[in-house]
């Protein structure tokens, strides 16, 4: 299958999926197997609950008179027909990516572009190999910008989304130890995030710079095409105020107070406004868009449950994340308990990692420290250690947290979310 004939085809398509059950009418399936199941068995029932086409990478299966078409590599056929799309628009694509805080920096900046301009956005987490192509393809003629997630545990993984993307403007949250197994250390993060800078400058394009960082400020040092944030020198400043444990932002002497917990998330709010401002949204529409946004993806998110303040951040961890979690924690007022889960893909740093954070958390006002899996199993011998959340899920039954502020934190393999409800 050619992509340029395939693409008049896609242009007629309501959307794109990968997932069978998600098939509506006049869409197209790329049908992705498994090592354990072959995708391509689908395709006839797809096309029957009202499919435009389907891709298969399975030659058995192609049946060209009802738009079931055959290629070599479902993944690559999507990809390279995102790239054609990519191509075709003409609209300003913002790419972002770091180690903590994408998804929630991406969700804000959604939420105030989309004051003045229709604005597409990666949906979840869907920000891989796979979740950026189905990105690009989600644009439709109506959408004035996108802002597309980039995720990586990998060398080259940003350099090769770029090339799917192509973004106009970028910016890098932060660089932390996160996935120091899949990037070999912590300099091969800062190696493997900097990719997006690479294709930034050399295709000279805009780059966001929190000039606050010292590892973006040098990894930009000398490119002109910048937009910079965070010093009263910078082009954007903004002062930072918390108010019942949430943080906001005041640009002009005007507060924008958002329901996002943590002083790291005031980078955030910085990063998301300057953009808004650069394209020339009014102060107090961006206001209304931070006042407004409402985390309920398990990213710094607050439940309250009775008398008690919950926040949870049980998405993703890392040593980095853990930190600044636990710093701003420590800062609640009133009794708090920590439960924390295992930071997994860290290597054979784990167990120093593991260590140092729950020392941390020990020389911290915490009034109980709960831990959660075989990681911080084998380093808390003397506390409250849990090897899973099924067996804290046991302890909650039969045990009440007494404290008024209550943190739970880990990596998203922990799946502590799940003791949420069990929480008294």
């Amino acid at each position: 299958m050619n992509i340029t004939d395939f693409y008049a085809l896609y242009l007629q398509a309501n959307k794109v999926t990968i997932d069978s059950r998600k098939v509506e009418k006049n869409d197209i399936f790329f049908a992705f197997s498994g090592d354990n199941f072959n995708a391509a068995t689908l395709a006839e029932t797809a096309m029957d609950n009202g499919a435009l086409a389907v891709i298969v990478e399975d030659e058995n299966f192609e049946n060209t008179a009802r738009n079931i078409f055959y290629v070599k590599s479902t993944l690559e056929f999507l990809q390279d027909l995102a790239k054609h799309h990519r191509a075709q628009l003409r609209i300003p694509i913002i790419a972002l990516t770091g180690s903590n805080g994408k998804t929630t920096t991406k969700e804000i900046i959604h939420a105030v572009l989309s004051q003045k301009y229709n604005t597409q956005y990666t949906f979840g987490n869907l920000n891989n190999h796979i979740g950026v192509p189905l990105t690009i393809l989600s644009i439709k003629p109506e959408h004035e910008m996108a802002v597309v997630e980039m995720g990586a545990n990998h060398q080259k993984e940003i350099e090769f989304l770029c090339t799917i993307a192509q973004p106009n403007f970028g910016y890098i949250t932060n660089f932390g130890k996160a996935h120091l197994e899949g990037f070999g250390g912590v300099e091969g993060v800062i190696k493997g995030k900097s990719e997006l800078y690479d294709y930034l400058k050399s295709n000279n394009q805009f780059v966001v710079v929190n000039e606050n960082d010292p590892i973006q400020v040098e990894k930009t040092d000398g490119y002109d095409l910048v937009i910079p944030f965070g010093r009263r020198d910078s082009e954007f400043y903004f002062e930072k105020f918390t108010e019942n444990n949430c943080v906001g932002i005041i640009y002009n002497e005007v507060e924008a107070l958002s329901k996002l917990t943590g002083d790291y998330n005031f980078t955030n709010l910085c990063a998301a406004t300057s953009l808004g401002l650069y394209f020339g949204i009014d102060f107090n529409l961006i206001k209304k868009a931070i006042e407004e946004y409402t985390p309920t993806n398990m990213r710094s998110q607050i439940v309250k449950k009775g008398d008690k303040t919950l926040v949870l951040d049980t998405y993703n961890a890392n040593p980095s994340s853990m930190k600044v979690s636990l710093e701003n924690f420590n800062d609640f007022i009133g009794p708090k308990t920590i439960i924390i889960g295992d930071m997994l893909e860290l290597g054979e740093e784990s167990v120093t990692e593991h260590s140092q954070i729950l020392e941390l958390a020990k020389s911290l006002n915490f009034d109980e420290i709960i831990t959660v899996g075989p990681h911080f199993k084998e380093v808390n011998t003397s506390g409250v250690a849990f090897l899973t959340t099924q067996d804290l899920i046991s302890y909650l039954n039969e045990n009440e947290v007494h404290s008024q502020n209550i943190l739970l934190k880990a990596s998203r393999g922990i799946a502590l979310e799940k003791a949420l409800e069990f929480i008294k």
